[in-house]
């Protein structure tokens, strides 16, 4: 019964012309849709990545920083007595 309705509807020139209209529209919709949701996706990725940056950096301050750490107690002694700490 709807496939016989459809049919006799999509018969008209006029209807068959709303309806490819209506599936451009719906498919340029989708389109739009579709960039929002990668531009979103690829800004939290871009986000990800500096803040995964920015713990790198830190990360690697505090590593130069131990490297250069006192080896014991006297070397801390000395750094300090010297006014190089």
């Amino acid at each position: 019964m709807w496939a016989s309705l459809v049919v006799g509807l999509l018969a008209r020139p006029g209807a068959r012309r709303v309806a490819a209209i209506a599936l451009a529209l719906l498919t340029i919709a989708l389109f739009i849709l579709n960039l929002r949701r990668t531009a979103e996706r690829a800004g939290r990725a871009a986000e990800r990545l500096e803040t995964l940056e920015r713990t790198d950096a830190i990360h690697r301050q505090m590593l130069d920083a131990a490297s250069r750490r006192p080896r014991n107690r006297d070397d801390l002694l000395d750094r300090l007595r010297d006014g190089r700490f």
